[in-house]
């Protein structure tokens, strides 16, 4: 029978990443979670998907009704946690279809029985926050904030770093000596000083802290990038490319850094993780998101500031934790499966045996 085909170099690659189990579930640990935040609005609403109230279809999730709609006085919005309202929309034939947690990230429920910060109970299945806010739902449209920042940040450290590094390491010479110190001096800037200095004239924003941010997280990968060009680009594939005239841009991205995406992939894990503990962090110390805003960084001050509450500071914790150690095992998973080592032992034959 014929051999079968020998697998590519990624699907090599993603075979030893299955084989490093602890890596494999938790990047399948973090989709669904990933997932699950995206699906934030379906999942953790105050308002009901929706809604069938006097033979017609109503959709509160998407759209905003006043509360004469549904047999109120005002003109006002709707407030679906409203006894007389849910009573309007759910007698007689009518009736309405509610998310699985009945809260959004910014519901006070003026109707609840209990004082704030309220424990956990069935009507809030991890209790309330100071401020009366359902604590599931900022910690589910929190972890959304902060992976999707985190994504953000490293997709644009990512292109920085790998146009920095590889103009550095292919031309090499005064260019390469030039951009090194300059990046020393920039790197050397005070970068939480400079945000202070920024948030106290400009009014908090996510993209203000993503510009900020980005302005220097591109700077550790860039090293790498520029290392890996220094070396690749004395090999023969290098030498034969200029002999046949393939112009610098062709051979730096057809041919070098392709060869130099090893520590560029193995990066990113541990580049995002750095990037959501630093928007936690300036939530923490009041310099990140504009208030109101789901953030873990907030809730985790608001753990601080009630002891009592140790549900507050709890799952806040747990959900950080969990976070980044998922990041970190996928981390060490991709530095497994791209290890050049590892690559170079199954490329080579095993020992023959003879025959007895």
């Amino acid at each position: 029978m014929p051999d079968s085909p020998s697998p590519s170099p990624a699907g090599k690659a993603w075979h030893r990443f299955k084989c490093h189990r602890l890596g494999y579930w938790s990047l399948w640990l973090f989709g669904v979670m990933l997932l699950v935040s995206l699906l934030a609005n379906v999942l953790s609403n105050d308002r009901p998907l929706l809604v069938s109230y006097e033979g017609r279809w109503f959709f509160p999730v998407f759209k905003d009704y006043p509360e004469t709609t549904f047999g109120g006085d005002f003109q006002t919005a709707a407030d679906y946690l409203d006894p007389f309202i849910r009573e309007r929309i759910s007698g007689g034939d009518n009736w309405a279809i509610y998310p699985l947690n009945e809260y959004g990230p910014r519901t006070l429920n003026y109707f609840s029985t209990q004082p704030d910060p309220a424990p956990p109970s069935a009507q809030n299945w991890l209790g309330t926050d100071d401020r009366g806010r359902d604590l599931l739902a900022q910690l589910l449209y929190g972890f959304r904030v902060s992976v999707l920042f985190g994504l953000a940040l490293t997709a644009i450290g990512v292109v920085l770093g790998v146009l920095a590094g590889a103009v550095q390491g292919f031309f090499g010479g005064k260019i390469d000596l030039v951009s090194q110190r300059l990046i020393e001096i920039w790197g050397s800037m005070p970068e939480l000083f400079l945000l202070i200095i920024l948030s106290a004239i400009f009014a908090p924003s996510i993209t203000l802290l993503l510009v900020i941010l980005s302005l220097f997280g591109w700077i550790g990968l860039s090293d790498y990038v520029r290392a890996e060009f220094l070396r690749n680009r004395q090999l023969d594939y290098v030498k034969s490319a200029r002999a046949l005239g393939v112009g610098n841009v062709a051979i730096m991205w057809r041919h070098i850094l392709p060869n130099s995406m090893t520590p560029v992939v193995t990066f990113l894990p541990f580049r995002m993780s750095a990037a959501i503990t630093a928007l936690v962090a300036l939530d923490f110390l009041g310099l990140g998101v504009p208030p109101g805003t789901p953030s873990l960084g907030e809730l985790l001050n608001q753990g601080k500031n009630n002891l009592d509450a140790w549900w507050i500071g709890l799952f806040t914790f747990t959900v950080m934790v969990l976070t980044l150690l998922l990041l970190t095992f996928m981390g060490e998973a991709l530095r497994d499966a791209l290890d050049p080592r590892k690559t170079l032992a199954d490329a080579t034959p095993a020992p023959k045996t003879s025959e007895s």
